[in-house]
């Protein structure tokens, strides 16, 4: 079983080591489990640039 897990972009689900190129994927991550949080664990990155975004454009 491979050690690296990866979130395809493509296919919407957990792929291991060998799947999808890179190029379509996010990870790699240390396990399945934590893979498979990928799009809610970059939704929430995302939420947090954008309000240090806006606290940038207030001052």
């Amino acid at each position: 079983m491979s050690d690296q897990w990866w979130f395809c972009l493509k296919h919407m689900r957990v792929e291991p080591e060998k799947g999808c190129p890179n190029k379509d994927r996010l990870g790699p991550y240390e396990s399945e489990e934590v893979a498979a949080q990928a799009m809610q664990r970059a939704a929430e990155r995302n939420k947090a640039w954008a309000e240090q975004d806006r606290e940038w454009e207030e001052d």
